[in-house]
């Protein structure tokens, strides 16, 4: 991931579609003082559908960069949103536009539906370099599995703060661990050391410092807090197999 690159995992969830539901999102992006930090965000509906809610997600997640960022700095940026919806991706890859120069009316001449929602998500695109991702849903996938423990109201206390000290690799998609309160608590002791594996050689870290300058920039790369010297052994046997 480039120092520069913001990473941004979505999620949204309904009970009875249309019923209550809500949205989870996950943003990693750089802070001004030159530290990659982590913000959770979510909300909850009580009469919405699971389409709209992965849609909100994603708006509430970028709207929020509109006044963190100034032109110049957004000109800067490429965005990743990482999300389990094939409508939401297609929607905005691919029909929006069509809809919008069709009046918001579908091939059919129908009503599309959630226009209002498409309506703000083309706002809050727009100056925004953009790559979709497309994840398979509840595979494991650390930053997926939370934003939909977020979504459905089991996320507990939000996250806010500097990524080294977050309680799982974001940047890890093919991650079986989940972030649920027990694992959350446990990871968020205090590190023993910091390993990181870039093509394929591990290293191991005391600081973060040493950690970030290494994995800042490269692709591929992956890292992991441990919290003892036992930690550290199954990190280094974890990463250097992957």
């Amino acid at each position: 991931m480039n120092s520069r690159d913001i990473t941004i995992f979505t999620d949204g969830s309904s009970r009875g579609n249309p019923g209550p539901g809500g949205y989870g999102y996950i943003a990693i992006y750089p802070h001004a003082s030159g530290v990659m930090r982590v913000e959770e965000g979510g909300g909850q509906e009580d009469h919405t559908t699971n389409n709209r809610m992965e849609m909100m997600a994603v708006i509430k997640a970028l709207e929020g960069f509109d006044v963190y960022y100034d032109k110049a700095q957004m000109d800067e940026k490429k965005f990743t949103i990482m999300l389990d919806s094939s409508y939401v991706l297609n929607g905005a890859t691919k029909w929006v536009y069509g809809w919008q120069k069709n009046g918001w009316k579908t091939a059919t001449k129908q009503e599309v539906m959630n226009a209002d929602l498409w309506q703000q998500l083309i706002g809050v695109m727009k100056g925004k370099h953009i790559e979709w991702k497309l994840l398979k849903g509840h595979s494991g996938i650390a930053g997926n599995e939370r934003c939909d423990e977020i979504a459905t109201g089991k996320g507990g206390e939000l996250y806010k703060g500097p990524l080294s000290e977050y309680h799982f690799d974001p940047f890890d998609i093919t991650a079986t661990n989940t972030s649920s309160s027990s694992s959350s608590k446990k990871n968020k002791g205090k590190a023993y050391s910091y390993v990181s594996a870039v093509d394929g050689v591990v290293m191991v870290h005391k600081t973060w410092e040493e950690c970030e300058k290494r994995v800042k920039g490269a692709k591929g790369a992956r890292f992991k807090k441990a919290l003892s010297a036992e930690d550290e052994r199954e990190l280094i046997a974890t990463l250097g197999k992957a």
